[in-house]
């Protein structure tokens, strides 16, 4: 087989791929969110935008964020040498854009080496292509949010929070570098599907242009060997969304192939919150009448900031003399937890595998000093090992004291993985005991009229455990999040949505709202502040 040109340069783009990803830590790949694409997924993108673009009309192409050309040499490999009028692509990096831009210089892909996000539009591309970075909120600095927010406003319209990773920033800014009529393909994380700073995202594409087609690949089956992180591929037309219009949703197998599809109306995804439902489930028909939300407040549990610090035994506990009373039960990770209820001893501590205390304190550090001196000692090595200063840590006073987190009565399972051998990729445990759980759980706690129903009724609280084990995966995954890996994950908020229908058939009428009287059982806490302090009780046996 006679190897044309285009296959040289690509067998010599990857080799320097691999060299360059080498002389970098993935720790620095990480941070500036380079993932290269694939060649395999380039070409396959490049063969769907084919189609996509009328008859032979020239191409004009930009990749924002072009790494060594792995879209560019898609794009030789796909369409005709005659149809490619113009190519150009930004690289940031010049360990990156160096090589590449002399690679390709001859053949007529020009690399600008600058960043995308400062560079003045020129709205002529008809085809943009591109993997942007994936670079997290808090790895961009203030100033940097603030102008790309400014600036991708004044592109698209698109009022991004500052929660907002830099690719959707990218997304933005393009906008105004696409002819009207234009075709984009964008392969970015999926989670902008579900989260909020996914919101603005979401209504750009449903108002500002017409969205084509969203695959989301399976997240067991990771594209990138170096990034966990659930991908999909977005493609849109720029022009306005005709009237009835239907967008394509695929989920699986390969964007060519993919294992399941859905049209869906444009409609319907404008009151849709977790667009990653499609293929697999189908639209909603109105929302629930009652959620979580009206039974149960759900918080996060305790972030502790060093649980290898806070968090120990009661061997440890005892080896160092430290006071008991300045500690309260926690329970260990759920994979200590092997059963769906935890019963409790006589004194309230659970009994379980691993029994383990959360120190928990406020009073002020010369209290402790004089009080009780072991523990004293026992925060001073947490100053020298800088816990403190961390940052969760360092945003509480005194340093050492937690959330206000009492024991829930049930708690949910926060992280779980879609193919759990139970088939159940969360966990709702009933909580007999007085501990307190990890950020690892999602504590839930009755809400006034079902905690008065409960008091009532002794055998209630269990009917309505066994209720919520009743909820079917598909509802609780349908409301959270995943990851790549096949990592599934659900916020307070995301948990609270869930249909309740299977709770409120055990309690006629009975409906309980927030109100200000139950926040006060958590204080300020939700400003970051812990607000309650540790128990006299606790601490009188020790004085």
């Amino acid at each position: 087989m006679i190897m044309r040109p285009i296959d040289s340069l690509e067998e010599r783009r990857l080799a320097f791929q691999m060299a360059l990803d080498a002389r970098k830590t993935v720790a620095e790949r990480n941070r500036r969110g380079q993932f290269a694409t694939p060649a395999a997924l380039a070409s396959e993108i490049l063969n769907y935008a084919l189609p996509l673009l009328s008859g032979h009309e020239e191409v004009r192409f930009l990749d924002p964020a072009t790494g060594t050309g792995a879209f560019y040499s898609a794009l030789r490999e796909v369409f005709p040498k005659q149809q490619i009028g113009a190519a150009i692509g930004f690289e940031i990096d010049p360990h990156y854009g160096q090589p590449a831009s002399e690679l390709w210089r001859s053949s007529g892909f020009v690399i600008k080496l600058a960043d995308f996000t400062r560079e003045t539009p020129s709205p002529r591309f008809n085809l943009v292509i591109c993997n942007p970075p994936y670079v997290r909120h808090h790895h961009l600095t203030n100033g940097d949010k603030s102008r790309l927010q400014m600036r991708s406003y004044q592109a698209s319209g698109m009022k991004l929070s500052g929660l907002a990773g830099l690719y959707c920033h990218f997304i933005s800014l393009s906008h105004a570098w696409m002819a009207d009529g234009g075709i984009a393909g964008w392969l970015i994380p999926s989670e902008f599907m579900d989260v909020n700073y996914g919101r603005e995202v979401k209504r750009y594409l449903l108002e500002k242009v017409t969205l084509l087609h969203i695959h989301r690949f399976d997240p067991n089956e990771v594209q990138f060997s170096d990034a966990l992180v659930s991908s999909a591929v977005v493609w849109f037309r720029k022009s306005r969304p005709p009237r009835g219009h239907a967008v394509a949703f695929t989920f699986g197998g390969t964007l060519l192939h993919p294992k399941l599809t859905r049209q869906v109306p444009a409609s319907a995804l404008a009151d849709e919150p977790k667009w990653t439902r499609f293929p697999t489930a189908g639209i909603r028909e109105g929302s629930a009448d009652l959620t979580l939300s009206d039974f149960f407040q759900i918080k996060r549990g305790v972030a502790t900031g060093a649980n290898d610090y806070f968090i120990l035994d009661t061997g440890e506990i005892s080896s160092r003399n430290l006071p008991m009373g300045a500690f309260r039960p926690i329970l260990p990770s759920p994979r200590y937890v092997q059963d769906n209820e935890i019963a409790a001893d006589a004194n309230g501590l659970p009994m379980v595998e691993r029994r383990l205390f959360l120190l928990d304190m406020r009073l002020p550090e010369e209290q402790i000093r004089r009080r009780f001196p072991t523990l004293f000692a026992y925060l001073q090595d947490g100053r020298s090992l800088g816990v403190p200063d961390r940052y969760i840590c360092r945003h509480r006073e005194p340093w050492y004291a937690q959330e206000n987190r009492p024991p829930a009565p049930i708690v949910c399972t926060y992280l779980g993985r879609g193919d759990a051998k139970s088939g159940r990729p969360f966990r709702f445990i009933l909580n007999n005991s007085k501990a307190t759980v990890a950020n690892v759980y999602l504590a839930m706690y009755p809400k006034p009229n079902l905690a008065q129903a409960i008091h009532r009724d002794g055998s209630l609280l269990r009917k309505v455990w066994t209720a919520l084990n009743q909820i079917t995966p598909e509802q609780l995954l349908g409301e959270g999040r995943v990851y790549g890996g096949g990592l599934h994950k659900l916020e307070p908020n995301e948990l609270a949505s869930v249909d309740a229908s299977a709770i409120s058939d055990l309690l006629p009428g009975v409906v309980a709202r927030a109100t200000r009287t139950q926040m006060s059982l958590f204080g300020d806490e939700e400003h970051g502040r812990a607000q309650h302090a540790s128990p006299p009780d606790r601490l009188a046996a020790h004085r």
